[in-house]
């Protein structure tokens, strides 16, 4: 049966999928499962289990907040995490020093100096 907030999760699913860059036939074997069950949860036609939602939010490197909470801010962290996962120990160490410098910045520059 379809609902509203089966079909908004169903969405955000799918959108996760895909960032990760995912086939629902890739997903489906990631988490023991078949396509079918991907396809009906993204389409809004199933709703998707507490230990499903944590099998799937483990498999992508992202939190539940991204799946059932629309708008997060947590969201774009989950994008970042995922998009810094097969970075080398160096490239992450220079991620942080242009992260710190830009938060430096942008203080500076609210503070009016």
């Amino acid at each position: 049966m379809k609902d509203e907030t089966s079909i908004q999760i169903g969405l955000r699913i799918k959108k996760a999928r895909e960032n990760a860059r995912l086939t629902q036939e890739q997903l489906a074997e990631i988490l023991c499962c078949s396509p079918q069950y991907i396809s009906l949860m993204e389409n809004g036609r199933y709703t998707i289990s507490i230990k499903m939602l944590r099998t799937l939010c483990a498999s992508l490197n992202i939190s539940s907040d991204s799946i059932l909470f629309p708008g997060s801010d947590r969201h774009c962290l989950d994008i970042i995490n995922y998009k810094c996962r097969d970075i080398s120990d160096e490239q992450f160490r220079l991620l942080i020093e242009i992260v710190n410098r830009y938060i430096e910045a942008v203080t500076l520059k609210q503070e009016g100096h």
